[in-house]
């Protein structure tokens, strides 16, 4: 224990290994990332409802063409014939000629009949709360799915590195039952040998050859895992499955002390920027009761069976007021869910600081049992080691019976077997502890 604290107080600069194949496939993972494409693309909605957002201050122009024509219904009745005709009628007395005609009574239409009106309708808001909230809430979402992007590129890096050390796990596996296979084959030769020269009897050559075909499967087996392992990380870098990969030589144990650094996660950044989103709601529901005001001008020319003179032509500005009064309490159950929603916020907030920090402690505590289980497993290779040298003089002195030199053989296999998994677990706990913690620099 003593020499596991030392370990886990050595500086991360006294590592010798290097992550330059792991680093770059990281690289290749975030670049080729089929989700993080989606992502991007929804970040590129984001940014053009923002874009969106901001056009609704510029003034709005249009052309506005309308051409009617009517017959019918109501019309307005002009009586210039009742009250023209007495005076025409006098004046043609007084003047004795007919110079003055009489008139009938009009009725023009309401709707006016073979009449255009064209016109450049512009319109501007001036004072719009709704506008001004909405702009800042479309600001904060395109950050939100920046955050969003920032926590997903996290797991991946931790998946890619995790892919990466069980793909090396698998190797170092094979390597073993290799080199077992082999020190097995030389057993059944040997024994063989011996059973012909009635040095030994039939069970011990029984017994190496079962042995051969038990290593011979768990080879396999090994292999197998290995290309799982190796499609499975091809598959987080977005490539052909049966890539090969590169590796590099891994041969320590992660010693860097990591200090708790939670506070920094990007899960709290989105909670927080969700609750800042919440607050722009909040006001943008409580604008509806502040006026808006809008400005508008008209400039074009309207008249009758398409005539255009200086007549035809007209301006017709002003101004819009709208101001809410009563509106059923609407808004304020509006406001009342928004406040709602913000305590709940909170309290997500709150739970999410203690889960963060639990996950920390817990992937710290894995990578020390991890770092623990490594210790021990080497030092019980190395006593393997030993304990099958001195059984292996002793067997070829005929001293000692093969089911010792089998268990001796064993217990190196399986030693060496448990130290592999240990190494690289502590590998795994170690990139576990980094994504707990938020350490990892995503723009190196």
């Amino acid at each position: 224990m003593k020499k596991l604290s030392m370990l886990l107080l050595i500086c991360l600069g006294c590592i010798t290994y290097s992550q330059t194949n792991l680093d770059r496939y990281i690289e290749i993972g975030l670049e080729n990332n089929e989700v993080i494409k989606q992502i991007n693309f929804d970040i590129n909605k984001s940014l053009y409802a923002l874009q969106e957002a901001k056009s609704l201050f510029s003034p709005s122009v249009a052309v506005v063409a309308n051409y009617t024509i009517a017959d019918g219904g109501r019309t307005i009745d002009i009586p210039i014939g009742d009250m023209m005709n007495p005076v025409y009628s006098t004046l043609n007395q007084i003047t004795n000629s007919n110079a003055f005609p009489s008139l009938e009574n009009q009725s023009v239409l309401i709707n006016p009949n073979n009449f255009y009106d064209i016109k450049l309708h512009t319109t501007m808001p001036l004072l719009n709360y709704e506008i001004i909230y909405n702009k800042k809430i479309k600001t904060q979402q395109a950050g939100l799915q920046k955050i969003e992007l920032e926590i997903y590129r996290r797991e991946l890096v931790k998946d890619i590195k995790i892919a990466y050390y069980k793909y090396l796990q698998s190797l170092e596996g094979i390597r073993i039952y290799q080199n077992a296979l082999s020190m097995v084959k030389e057993n059944q030769r040997v024994n063989r040998a011996l059973f012909k020269n009635d040095k030994i009897n039939r069970t011990a050559v029984l017994r190496s050859d079962n042995e051969v075909t038990r290593i011979q499967a768990n080879l396999e087996t090994a292999i197998n895992t290995s290309k799982n392992a190796q499609a499975y990380f091809n598959f987080l870098l977005n490539q052909k499955l049966d890539t090969e990969i590169e590796t590099d030589e891994i041969i320590e144990i992660p010693t860097e002390l990591l200090s708790e650094n939670t506070e920094n996660r990007e899960e709290l950044q989105k909670l927080n920027q969700a609750k800042e989103i919440n607050e722009n709601v909040y006001q943008l529901t409580r604008s509806n009761w502040f006026p808006k005001l809008s400005g508008f001008a008209d400039l074009g020319f309207q008249d009758f069976d398409f005539r255009v003179d200086k007549t035809s032509r007209y301006y017709f500005a002003g101004l819009s007021l709208e101001w809410n009064i009563f509106s059923g309490n609407k808004n304020k159950y509006k406001l009342k869910q928004v406040d709602e929603e913000s305590k709940k916020l909170d309290s997500q907030i709150n739970n999410a600081k203690q889960q963060l920090l639990l996950q920390f402690q817990v992937s710290q505590n894995n990578l020390k049992s991890a770092l623990e289980q490594y210790e021990s497993d080497s030092k019980q290779k190395e006593t393997a080691t030993k304990y099958n040298d001195d059984v292996t003089k002793l067997y070829k002195e005929g001293l000692a019976i093969y089911i010792e030199l089998l268990d001796a053989q064993n217990q190196v296999v399986n030693t060496q077997l448990n130290t592999n998994i240990a190494l690289y677990n502590s590998w795994i706990a170690f990139a576990e502890l980094e994504r707990a913690n938020a350490t990892f620099n995503l723009n190196q």
